[in-house]
């Protein structure tokens, strides 16, 4: 029996342009929740192979405030979505039953030090770091893995890179799998 796997595709010019549209999108349906929000993950990097799908963070002054903006979100296709991870809101966006976008909603004053973004920085400065997560991205979805195990198998590799960029910041080491 054959899995359905993980799905990963040459980079897409178009994903900045559909994150930029969806980050406009969250500010103009919750004025003032957000004080930051970025492109983060494989499609933030240019030239980067990756799962089609647009990852997001913002952050917020207070994350019970994020809570009480679930209705505007929600209008916009976002749904609350439980993973694990303690110290944030997950929502997630799925067009046409497809998961397309994901938002990672974290406390402001966790923003600086977050792994997504210092990860996302390297890689876009480092073109060999790069090229060397997407070989690995390419075999791991080859071996028709599923979700979990894709990004278990990447862990590795994304822990190396992720300490030697926050090394470069002056930044402690710390464990980049989220999951409590």
């Amino acid at each position: 029996m054959r899995r359905a796997g993980v799905r990963v595709t040459d980079y897409d010019p178009s994903w900045p342009r559909r994150a930029a549209e969806a980050i406009e999108a969250l500010r103009a349906a919750a004025p003032g929740l957000f004080v930051e929000i970025e492109h983060i993950g494989s499609t933030a990097v240019p030239g980067l192979a990756a799962k089609p799908v647009i990852d997001l963070m913002a952050a917020v002054h207070d994350l019970t405030r994020a809570a009480t903006h679930r209705a505007a979100l929600a209008g916009l296709g976002y749904h609350p979505h439980d993973n694990g991870m303690t110290d944030r809101q997950l929502y997630v966006r799925a067009d046409g039953g497809v998961r397309s976008h994901i938002l990672h909603v974290v406390a402001l004053e966790s923003w600086p030090t977050r792994n997504q973004r210092i990860f996302r920085d390297h890689l876009r400065a480092h073109a060999e770091d790069a090229r060397r997560y997407a070989q690995l991205k390419w075999a791991i979805a080859a071996a028709s893995t599923d979700a979990g195990e894709y990004s278990r198998a990447k862990m590795a590799l994304v822990q190396e890179i992720t300490d030697r960029a926050r090394a470069e910041l002056g930044l402690p080491s710390v464990p980049v799998w989220e999951k409590g």
